[in-house]
């Protein structure tokens, strides 16, 4: 957010603009999730603040930290911007909007994401008889991160009697993909339960899905299963490291 946005707000509010400005602001509300958010913030504060600091006199204090916000934020403008007198609330506001966005900011950039870990090899499925064409599509799809087309393959493998637990992986995954966690996490634990060359495998990736659901607590107890010896064992290490 920059002082022109919190310019635009109070503008929009105060009924303002032109009618294509108007336009062109409310398309920005739809499209644009952080100035969305910025603005429906900066609507509520500025009805609380609007109340609290017409109806009460402002201390000396008060007074300079809202000389100071001003300084910083609003009064920088360049001289072919449209410049607005902002009543001594209105900064208030501006400054509150800020610093509960950069706490949003914060909170969000502060724990791993699960975009830093869903990087998979690229995978080259077994040839069996009769399932060469819906292998190959399934195989195809993953690869290039085709998610649906994909668990809709494994699904029909599976269930055309294929019993084999590393399609029920890439099952799980391509349904955590999908953001289908009952589904994944189901499959993906009872690989995990189970004794097969799979199985820690399994529980990296149930990790990882509960790291996208932002589950980070989950995450974290989940990968400590994973011993020394399992490929992802240095991964889950960083991992935990990050989430705690």
């Amino acid at each position: 957010m920059n002082d022109q946005d919190y310019i635009l707000f109070e503008s929009y509010l105060s009924k303002e603009l032109s009618q294509d400005e108007v336009t062109a602001f409310e398309s920005r509300l739809e499209n644009e999730a952080e100035f969305n958010q910025a603005f429906n913030t900066y609507k509520e504060l500025s009805s609380f603040l609007e109340h609290k600091y017409e109806n009460e006199a402002a201390s000396t204090t008060f007074q300079n930290n809202l000389k100071t916000i001003s300084n910083t934020y609003f009064e920088k403008q360049e001289p072919a911007k449209k410049v607005v007198r902002f009543k001594p609330w209105q900064y208030a506001v501006a400054a509150s909007v800020m610093l509960l966005m950069g706490i949003f900011t914060f909170n969000n950039f502060s724990n791993p994401s699960f975009s830093d870990y869903n990087n998979y090899e690229t995978i080259s499925l077994t040839v069996r008889g009769g399932q060469e064409e819906l292998l190959k599509t399934a195989e195809d799809a993953f690869n290039n991160r085709d998610f649906e087309t994909a668990e809709k393959a494994f699904t029909s493998l599976l269930e055309g009697g294929n019993d084999s637990l590393e399609l029920l992986l890439y099952k799980g995954i391509a349904n955590m993909e999908l953001d289908n966690f009952e589904i994944a996490d189901n499959t993906l634990q009872n690989i995990g339960n189970g004794d097969s060359v799979y199985k820690y495998k399994a529980i990296w990736y149930l990790a990882l899905s509960k790291l996208k659901q932002k589950e980070y607590k989950a995450c974290s107890e989940i990968l400590k299963g994973i011993p020394e010896d399992a490929e992802d064992y240095e991964q889950a290490l960083k991992l935990i490291d990050k989430l705690e």
